[in-house]
């Protein structure tokens, strides 16, 4: 036995060694005969039947247009596309702020910078925040897992921000860990209770957002399971409704109403609106000004979602930068800004992209998909490279269990805290000690067209305050 086992290990090592050294002298041999049988075919065959058609096909259709499309003739269904839309739409990059460098001089790096921020200062109780970031609408169970839920709440409570709700089921453990809570109130039946109501620090009336502008949704109890079904009231073999009206025939005095009735049963707690940004956008306002906000929130058509219709998310809707100036630029005109807080998001994901759109007039910005990534920092590599990182994070992700709630909540924090860091060391470069110093004299662009609509100096001409006179 221990002669057959000697003549298995040597006839094994003889095999390994003639495989080396036939890829150490015989792999420019395999590689001539690949690479002469490959470009044969591809240098002889007709175009209608060559590999390379995919080239112009796919410049021409599009890599991700030609993907989805399989999808859609295999499914036979709408799609459901995470996380936004893939278009280049205009934003803040072109965009960048004045240092001061000689007069006036940066402030030193050991003073303080105060970031805070209140929501909704007509309030009867205004939300006061820490920093103007704010934790965006992502539902408990209609997006997120129970586990990232209470990340994000303990990180925000860490930080001193607010976290909303979205349109998903909320915890009570959820209201309990967060500093501060913003109820959006949605359209559905588990988003009416009056308990929640009064112990939220704002209220947000979903009108619309971003990525799915006013459209509901169905969610099957296949696609919506666990605690979070008993969290929404719904029974066992029920579907999620997310409805696109609050009422039946609803008209915009029926809002107004909801927004009178909020406030009554809150005790004054800001009242306010989300709204995907849309092409009239100064009409929307006009109508929450009647309603009688107190803040408005508007979602850039960068924004993204669990899931929602391509259409939706690529074809409707304005870039968030147009939106900020559009909606600073009204609210000044209607005499309201500094009254009504504007929350801005849809595309933000670094702290330059927070800054520049609170130095264009936002009051606050809401930071969704950028904080989804840094919740699952920790345990990313347990659904790459086979599976996309947020199966981490949705409540039917594959590896949603894997994320334990220290840990989500430690690598928000950090996130956050990074975030804010980075925009105090922006402040101080410009010669500022408070958010409130910043505004839109603080920015130039490199694009002409950017700097023209937006207001300010095109960084090839000298330097000129074109705000004075406005």
């Amino acid at each position: 036995m221990n002669t057959i086992l000697q003549y298995t290990i040597l006839g094994m090592i003889i095999l390994m060694f003639l495989f080396n050294l036939f890829m150490l002298f015989g792999w420019r041999w395999i590689m001539k005969k690949m690479v002469g049988k490959i470009g044969k075919i591809i240098l002889s065959d007709s175009y209608q039947e060559n590999i390379i058609e995919m080239i112009p096909g796919f410049r021409h259709v599009g890599v991700q247009n030609i993907l989805e499309n399989n999808l859609r003739t295999a499914s036979g269904d709408i799609l459901h596309r995470p996380l936004g839309s893939s278009k280049k739409w205009p934003h803040l990059d072109p965009i960048t702020f004045l240092p001061a460098q000689t007069s006036p001089f940066a402030v030193d790096g050991e003073e303080e910078v105060d970031l805070k921020v209140t929501i909704g200062p007509n309030a009867k109780k205004p939300m006061d925040i820490e920093i103007p970031l704010i934790i965006s609408g992502m539902g408990y169970g209609v997006a997120l897992s129970e586990e990232v839920r209470l990340s994000l709440a303990e990180a925000a409570s860490n930080v001193g921000t607010a976290i909303n709700s979205g349109e998903g089921g909320v915890m009570p453990e959820e209201i309990e860990k967060a500093g501060k809570y913003i109820l959006q109130f949605g359209k559905t039946e588990w988003a009416k209770d009056e308990n929640l109501m009064k112990q939220a620090d704002m209220i947000e009336i979903k009108l619309g957002q971003g990525a799915m502008m006013a459209m509901g949704m169905k969610i099957s109890p296949e696609n919506l399971t666990g605690n979070a079904r008993k969290v929404m009231g719904l029974k066992e073999n029920e579907t999620a409704v997310i409805h696109e009206h609050f009422f039946e025939n609803q008209t915009l005095k029926d809002i107004k109403e909801l927004v009178d009735e909020l406030r009554s049963i809150t005790g004054g707690v800001p009242i306010g609106a989300k709204m995907g940004a849309g092409g009239k956008i100064e009409e929307d306002i006009d109508h929450l000004i009647e309603i009688g906000v107190d803040f408005i929130a508007i979602d850039g058509a960068q924004a993204s979602t669990l899931g929602a219709a391509p259409i939706l998310s690529d074809d409707f809707g304005i870039p968030t930068l147009h939106a900020i100036v559009r909606a600073v630029n009204h609210l000044e005109k209607r005499k309201m800004k500094g009254k009504i807080s504007l929350i801005v998001s849809g595309g933000l994901f670094i702290p330059g992209h927070f800054l520049k759109a609170l130095a264009l007039g936002a009051d606050a910005v809401y930071i969704g998909s950028a904080i989804l990534f840094s919740v699952a920092h920790s345990k990313i590599f347990k659904a790459v490279p086979f599976e996309p990182p947020t199966q981490l994070v949705w409540n039917e992700g594959k590896f949603k269990d894997e994320l334990k709630t220290e840990d989500g909540a430690k690598s928000a924090e950090k996130f956050l805290t990074s975030c804010t860091e980075e925009m105090k060391i922006a402040l101080r470069a410009m010669g500022k000690r408070s958010l409130s110093d910043l505004s839109k004299k603080d920015l130039v662009s490199y694009d002409d067209t950017i700097a023209k609509y937006v207001g300010i100096p095109f960084s090839f001409e000298p330097w000129m305050d074109k705000t004075k006179n406005k």
